[in-house]
């Protein structure tokens, strides 16, 4: 019985298709965002890579980099991603440096 307007938990994981061989492999919750982050950027063959960025990042900094790949619609979201990445990443660092002196 659905109350207030929730769904069941079925109804919502029914909505995404996983590919079976990469999930059983992922147990943290970083992988899965990592794993769902390369397929959003259509790069599943660098899924390693987007593991390494997650881990060793800022989610803040991946949600705006992804945010701007998907808004610009570009071709290879995967190379506008990892220079979008770095591009906020340099542009954090000279704030701090700044905000320091």
């Amino acid at each position: 019985m659905n109350k207030l307007g929730f769904n069941s938990m079925t109804n919502i994981l029914d909505k995404y298709e996983l590919d079976e061989t990469k999930q059983k492999r992922i147990s943290r919750e970083w992988q899965d965002y990592a794993y769902r982050l390369a397929v959003a950027l259509d790069d599943t063959a660098h899924t390693p890579i987007y593991m390494r960025i997650v881990k060793s990042n800022p989610r803040e900094l991946i949600e705006k980099a992804k945010s701007f790949v998907m808004d610009a619609g570009a071709r290879s979201k995967g190379k506008m991603f990892m220079w979008k990445l770095k591009q906020i990443k340099e542009e954090e660092r000279s704030s701090v440096r700044i905000n320091k002196i």
